[in-house]
């Protein structure tokens, strides 16, 4: 359990302890919270419940506070509880307990941090979720980016986690995409075709053309579209599922749509609906009734000439994952979802499922910028950019940090000349380098010929600086920001964590010699511990975030 979890249980055990012995009045007990103060200087967690038992104790918070605080049982890892106006109780960590979290730390260095919030439930992550009509957009990144982040802190709040592609292989986009492969493919040959206005544009068409041309010649000069839809589906997806794995997501399931028609759980989906009155016909057309979930109007889900709507598969589709029996699943889309999400809900919940299961994360956009301007990187493939383009420019390490640098609710400048800096200004270096850093005094230590276990038994009680302390309470936090963003689906979070722990780190470096002559050898072994999980704590929180842990730079 988190401390500020077990802290809040200490001070509800005491405000019973004290309405038992009379020192308190009886009276419903509130949640009680327990947080980290902005101050330090307040101590290292806080709690204000006196200050809302004030009215039903009819007593001053003050006196409620002292009443808290000298009935708390015995807590170990805490030097003291101090009693604040106008009723606050602060608790600090004690010096002994904290040194000695290195130690912790290096016991599990790629569990630290980790907690029970979802021991044995099952979540699933959906993200990107991109048509297989053309290479993945700086516009999905973002989404996959984020998605693949909070299925890796799931994980480490012990959810078993399947990270899942809804792969829409069925309806009219791959029909265009076929049509669209074909009219390049004649075109190359020589032959008279035109593009329509709705078919696909980009320069990825005509090398998809070239690439059959160079395997079937002329030869599919009469087939029909589909055999061309097949073909580029295939292989755009091929291209997509190594353009995503070059960022380090892969997913463990990729949904196809087309499975849903194939199994008949699209028209299930419509037969159930209309068994409870949730869809009726008109002009021809199927409509949902999702104003009797509160939408403002009704929506069609099948058309009037029987094609159905995105949402009837969507609705199907999610009435899988609730028959998958998962207690979670987060949902992450673009901006362009924000109206459509909450009605395929909607069909969650006319087809007798509570919805509350599925959190919708709705992503911003992304904006390239570069001398303080908005650019373009792609003029060859149409107008958008690809994520290929963007790791061949500035590679996979930037690109993960900057899409969670900023809520997700908020649009991100991806600006391209820090993302290569080399220097303190780049985030992503100022991070990395922390790692670097602790790697090189191995390293050092190495060359030099000494033990490599030489830390193992130091005495950690010489860790007193102030920095190396305030280091250490830093690296406590990760517990509570995996458990926040475990929650509250805001990877932002472990972003600006990262930062604030090699803000803390690169003072205490310099400050905190180790392999300097003038340092005792017993606190050299110390500090050397404290190294080593420091190295263990950027290599935990960079991977978090699906980044490289480098040992040079």
């Amino acid at each position: 359990m988190l401390h500020h979890h077990e802290l809040a249980a200490a001070v509800r055990a005491a405000l019973l302890a004290a309405q038992s012995d009379g020192t308190l009045p009886l009276f419903d007990l509130p949640d009680v919270t327990v947080e980290r103060p902005r101050e330090t200087s307040h101590g290292d967690y806080a709690t204000a419940v006196a200050l809302q038992l004030a009215r039903p104790a009819r007593m001053a918070p003050l006196k409620i506070a002292t009443a808290i605080a000298d009935h708390l049982p015995s807590i170990d890892y805490l030097d003291g509880v101090s009693v604040a106006p106008p009723g606050f109780i602060n608790f600090r960590l004690s010096p002994a307990w904290l040194q000695q979290l290195p130690e912790r730390i290096l016991a599990a260095p790629q569990g630290f941090g980790g907690n029970g919030l979802g021991d044995g439930k099952k979540a699933q992550v959906e993200c990107v979720s991109a048509n297989p009509t053309g290479p993945i957009t700086l516009g999905r990144t973002r989404g996959g980016v984020i998605g693949d982040t909070v299925h890796r802190v799931l994980e480490s709040a012990g959810y078993a986690v399947t990270l899942e592609y809804y792969y829409n292989d069925a309806g009219r986009q791959i029909t265009l995409l076929g049509e669209s492969v074909k009219v390049r493919y004649l075109q190359l040959l020589g032959q008279p075709a035109e593009l329509a206005e709705e078919h696909y544009q980009g320069e990825y068409i005509v090398e998809l053309a070239r690439e059959l041309i160079a395997e079937r010649g002329d030869a599919l000069r009469d087939v029909p579209a589909d055999t061309f839809a097949v073909y580029a589906r295939d292989r755009i997806s091929r291209q997509q599922k190594e353009t995503l794995a070059r960022i380090g997501i892969v997913f463990d399931v990729y949904f196809r749509e087309e499975s849903l028609y194939e199994t008949g759980k699209v028209w299930e989906t419509l037969e159930i609906l209309q068994s409870r009155g949730y869809v009726y016909e008109q002009d021809g057309a199927q409509w949902f009734r999702s104003t009797a979930f509160g939408d403002d109007k009704d929506r069609v889900v099948v058309k009037a000439g029987g094609e159905p709507t995105y949402r009837l598969p969507d609705m199907a589709y999610h009435w899988d994952k609730a028959q998958r029996g998962f207690d979670l699943v987060v949902d992450i889309f673009g901006p362009d979802h924000h109206a459509t999400a909450p009605q395929v809900l909607m069909g969650v919940r006319a087809l007798g499922y509570s919805s509350d299961f599925v959190y919708t994360l709705l992503h911003q956009i992304v904006t390239l910028v570069r001398s303080g301007k908005p650019v373009k990187m792609s003029t060859r493939r149409g107008q958008y950019v690809t994520l290929d383009e963007l790791v061949d420019e500035v590679g996979a390490d930037p690109i993960r940090y900057f899409m969670i640098s900023r809520s997700a609710t908020s649009p991100i400048d991806f600006d391209l000349d820090l993302a290569v800096e080399h220097s303190d200004k780049n985030p992503v270096y100022y991070i990395q380098n922390a790692h670097v850093r602790c790697a090189g005094i191995f390293r050092k230590w190495a060359e030099a010929g000494l033990p490599d276990d030489d830390d193992a038994g130091a005495d950690l009680s010489l860790l007193t600086h102030e920095r190396e302390l305030a280091f250490l309470r830093k690296a406590l936090e990760l517990g509570d920001i995996i458990e926040s963003v475990a929650t509250l689906y805001e990877p932002h979070r472990l972003a600006f964590y990262a930062y604030d722990l090699a803000a803390l780190f690169h003072p205490t470096y310099e400050e905190c010699r180790v392999l300097h002559s003038d340092v005792p050898e017993p606190l050299r072994r110390a500090r050397l511990r404290f190294y080593r999980a420091a190295q263990a704590m950027f290599a935990r929180v960079l991977n978090l975030m699906g980044m490289s842990a480098p040992e040079v730079m």
